[in-house]
């Protein structure tokens, strides 16, 4: 059984420095790309980042770019989200994903129907 649990949200101050992890079980980890979506209340499911099985191939949605960074280490099937500079417009459940890396694009993994399998989320709250 497939199981992806977020960890590391929480409350803080605009300009201040999260990181958000994901600990995957279940799954070969290493031949999966993974992803970090958000959802803020009202809005739709968004794409922020996405990290293929290779490592050194990333993806951002604008909106993070030059502010969040995403990375994996496979020896403890672990995703991480390193979010610095926060902005109130980033508050947000987080949502962690993986999908089958079929050597595609990386754009190819910045759709929610790409990914198979989801966590429950946490909450990322930033204040002003």
């Amino acid at each position: 059984q497939v199981q992806l649990v977020e960890s590391g949200g929480g409350l803080v101050q605009a300009g201040g420095s999260l990181r958000l992890s994901c600990a995957a079980s279940g799954l070969t980890f290493s031949v999966f790309a993974m992803g970090w979506f958000r959802q803020a209340p009202g809005k739709e499911r968004e794409f922020v980042a996405t990290i293929m099985r290779r490592a050194s191939s990333t993806s951002y949605a604008d909106s993070v770019k030059g502010r969040f960074t995403i990375s994996r280490d496979n020896a403890k099937n672990t995703v991480y989200l390193q979010m610095n500079t926060l902005k109130p417009g980033d508050t947000a459940v987080y949502f962690c994903a993986a999908a089958h890396d079929d050597y595609s694009p990386s754009y190819y993994y910045t759709r929610r129907t790409r990914y198979n399998y989801w966590g429950q989320g946490t909450q990322v709250t930033v204040s002003s």
